[in-house]
């Protein structure tokens, strides 16, 4: 397997390497039940974006972020945060650092949902300092694994869930010693589907997980893991054709 992960790198090897395109995982780090480690959402987000860019050329993936906004998760331990002003402001000054070094095709693949204002917020900006540049989000990539996958995939709420049933398939998949399905517990909220009301999480489960992660299996895991990595694959191929633009008809 081919080195893809910039840390692995140096001065004289990055230079040789003549990458123009960086994936960036951003996850967090924060209770997801008893079954499941904190780092879950890098872990998942990190994986995917390391098979990605052994598929692709002239890609790196870029230390992973492993702290996010998680405030709304604090009441389990072990929630370490940051707030929506600094998250945000993190993800730009990355971004203006890969830039700086020739780097300006980048994907941002996200791991947990309070993460999505932040990178939403910072790319927007991004993306008006640095017009000529292409950038793109995965930002829930649990949504879009459940829209790919055959909608029988899953038992309980569309595998949805922090922790759930889709997020501890995908975990059985990725990273099986540190699941302890034992633990798995979660109460399934019944949220309206239009409207979002805002919610703290001890809100929606008695547990550190919602959803139902008994329900996961590692076979499910790989299902989604395959859709997104070749969907991801595919776009950056795409997006290489199109020069990052959408095509207009």
């Amino acid at each position: 397997m081919k080195s893809v992960k910039l840390e692995e790198y140096n001065e004289v090897t990055f230079q040789k390497a003549g990458f123009d395109k960086a994936l960036l995982a951003i996850g967090s780090c924060e209770c997801h039940g008893g079954h499941l480690p904190f780092g879950t959402d890098t872990f998942v987000s990190y994986d995917i974006a390391a098979e990605v860019a052994q598929r692709l050329e002239n890609t790196v993936v870029v230390p992973p972020m492993w702290y996010g906004m998680s405030m709304h998760y604090r009441h389990k331990p072990m929630c370490i945060t940051l707030s929506n002003d600094t998250l945000t402001r993190v993800i730009k000054e990355v971004i203006q650092s890969l830039v700086y070094w020739g780097i300006q095709k980048v994907l941002v693949i996200n791991g947990h949902d309070g993460n999505i204002p932040c990178i939403e917020a910072a790319t927007r900006d991004m993306k008006l300092e640095f017009p000529d540049m292409g950038l793109a989000v995965l930002d829930a990539w649990w949504m879009t694994a459940g829209s790919l996958l055959p909608s029988d995939t899953f038992e309980v709420w569309e595998g949805l869930g922090h922790g759930g049933e889709g997020e501890t398939s995908i975990a059985l998949a990725i990273m099986p010693h540190l699941v302890d399905m034992s633990q798995a517990k979660g109460m399934v909220p019944d949220m309206d589907p239009h409207v979002k009301l805002m919610w703290n999480f001890q809100e929606l489960t008695d547990y550190g997980a919602s959803g139902a992660p008994e329900k996961a299996t590692e076979e499910k895991g790989q299902k989604m893991k395959k859709v997104l990595v070749d969907y991801l694959v595919d776009f950056v191929q795409r997006m290489d054709r199109q020069g990052w633009r959408y095509e207009k008809r």
